[in-house]
C-alpha cells in the first residue's frame, strides 16, 4: 500500500468507506476512547472538523479499547456518548486495534510511515494523531497529549499545499 487511500475501514454505523472517496482531502486520524483522560480533546476534534472542514479536513474518530480498557462499549454505545457529551459530526469509525497482530491495516501503515518517539511503531496510547496530506501520505504523528488545538498551523499547512 503506498497511500492512505488505498484502505478501507468501517464506519461506526457497520457502512464501509473506501479511502479513496477522501481523495484530494486532508486527514486527521485519531485512535479514540470514551473513557480516558484525554477524551475531552472530542470536543477540541470537533472544533478543527468545525473550523476546517469546508476547507478539505476529514476527521476520522477510530475508537479503541487497547489502552486500560477503556472504550468498551459496542458502536452504538460509543457513537452515542460522543455525540451527546461532545456534539461530534465528524467521522467516527467502527472499533479497531492499533497495535498487535489483530491492528487495522490502516494503522500498521500509518505506523510504519510516521514511527513515534525514537523509531517505535506501536501507539502508545489513546488520542494518537496522524495528519495525512492531500497526496494521501502521512505528514506528521502527534503524541496523545498534543491537543487538537496544538495542530492548527500544520492544518492550515496541509490544506495549503
Amino acid at each position: 500500500m503506498s497511500t492512505v487511500y488505498d484502505f478501507e475501514a468501517e464506519q461506526i454505523d457497520g457502512q464501509s468507506l473506501p479511502l479513496n472517496r477522501l481523495r484530494g482531502q486532508v486527514l486527521l486520524i485519531v485512535n479514540t476512547a470514551s473513557a480516558c483522560g484525554y477524551t475531552p480533546q472530542f470536543a477540541g476534534l470537533e472544533e478543527l472538523h468545525q473550523r476546517y472542514g469546508s476547507r478539505g479536513l476529514v476527521v476520522l474518530g477510530f475508537p479503541c479499547n487497547q489502552f486500560g480498557a477503556q472504550d468498551p462499549g459496542s458502536n452504538e454505545t460509543i457513537a452515542t456518548f460522543c455525540q451527546k457529551n461532545y456534539g461530534v459530526s465528524f467521522s467516527m469509525m467502527a472499533k479497531v486495534e492499533v497495535n498487535g497482530a489483530g491492528a487495522h491495516p490502516l494503522y500498521q501503515w500509518l505506523c510504519a510511515q510516521a514511527p513515534g518517539l525514537l523509531g517505535t511503531q506501536a501507539i502508545k496510547w489513546n488520542f494518537t494523531k496522524f495528519l495525512v496530506g492531500r497526496d494521501g501520505h502521512t505528514v506528521r504523528r502527534y503524541a496523545p497529549a498534543e491537543t487538537p488545538a496544538s495542530l492548527q498551523s500544520d492544518i492550515e499547512a496541509a490544506l495549503a499545499a
